[in-house]
């Protein structure tokens, strides 16, 4: 078997993987590659003959390909390209092909794996923060009790107040979080079926109609009587539940939270609207994370867990549908709750 046909063979065999494969010659110059790494790293052009430095600036990388050409030593190193936006485990190895030797690297791509780790990493230390505070609490006051302050008959029915508060507290962060997983791990399933929209509308207004006189402030539905949508019923009163008391406990007091509907051909759209003092455009694009909240302070002073915006989010798509919100400082939010269209 000559030299073309044993790299016609390795040629082959590069591009059944889907890992980035490159092979170096003896004066580092590209001698072989697969489809994955041409569109990682040369997409317009081809790599044939290309220095190695021309395509890949890491020294690193330049070394373990020196190391296995000079020294038949392999190498595992880290890389990262596209400023960081890319990552890479690498592993370097001769490559002998008869009388010459030359080196290949199978780049494993890490990027999703390392962003799901952050995600994770930040996950936890959110939860162990918002675990903490009202635990923090609890613990203070469960102390004050029991070095006399049960018997001061002035304030121990305040200090148990506290305490039920952050315990319910606790509680509704635990549901959340484990109906984020469940829902983020694909164990909750929508069925969809014919829901009349009016009457989910009013019957959370009913239920939340303390809270928002409370704050003097009016709920307003503009929905016909005759719309129809096309949707899990106990599921989307879980979204607009969560939509509409978040609106109510950041309105300001005295506004007014509006339900109303539309339907754009092919899209049935849900809109929930406050008259609140808005929110600023950089936060727009992250509202729906988990845990993310613009006035951290005020949220928990409301008793919100940070999850509720993620949850609406996650439920839509379950329906094949989407959420989002517009806003303008000094005027309102519009939260939007996106379905495929009910077809008669």
């Amino acid at each position: 078997m000559d030299e073309n046909e044993r790299r016609e063979i390795l040629t082959a065999i590069l591009d059944t993987t889907r890992e980035c494969v490159l092979v170096v010659d003896k004066e580092s110059r590209i001698s072989g590659w697969n489809e994955a790494a041409k569109s990682a790293f040369l997409p317009n052009v081809s790599p044939k003959g290309r220095r190695i430095s021309e395509v890949l600036r890491d020294l690193e990388l330049h070394d373990a390909f020196k190391r296995a050409l000079h020294e038949g030593l392999e190498s595992e190193i880290r890389l990262e390209i596209a400023a960081g936006e890319r990552k890479f485990d690498v592993h370097v190895s001769p490559l002998d092909l008869g009388d010459s030797r030359e080196a290949i690297a199978f780049f494993y791509e890490t990027t999703r794996l390392d962003r799901l780790e952050v995600v994770r990493q930040e996950f936890l230390s959110n939860i162990s923060h918002e675990l903490r505070t009202p635990l923090t609490s609890i613990l203070a006051f469960v102390e004050t009790l029991e070095d006399g302050g049960i018997d001061d008959e002035s304030n121990n029915r305040r200090f148990l107040g506290v305490i039920r508060r952050n315990a319910e507290r606790m509680n509704s962060l635990i549901a959340d979080i484990l109906e984020l997983s469940q829902i983020e791990a694909g164990r909750v399933a929508v069925e969809p079926s014919t829901a009349d929209l009016g009457s989910i509308v009013n019957e959370i207004f009913t239920a939340l109609g303390a809270k928002a006189r409370s704050r003097e402030m009016k709920l307003i539905s503009k929905i016909d009587p005759a719309v129809r949508v096309f949707a899990d019923v106990q599921r989307l009163e879980q979204m607009l539940v969560n939509l509409v008391d978040n609106a109510i406990k950041f309105d300001r007091t005295g506004g007014v939270v509006t339900v109303s509907y539309e339907n754009r051909g092919s899209v049935d759209v849900i809109s929930v609207s406050d008259t609140g003092e808005g929110i600023l455009p950089e936060h727009l694009g992250r509202i729906f994370e988990r845990f993310y909240r613009i006035d951290r302070a005020r949220s928990r002073e409301m008793g919100g867990t940070g999850l509720g915006l993620a949850i609406v989010k996650h439920l839509a798509r379950l329906h094949k549908g989407d959420a989002a919100v517009e806003s303008i400082l000094g005027q309102g939010s519009t939260f939007r709750i996106e379905l495929p269209a009910f077809l008669q």
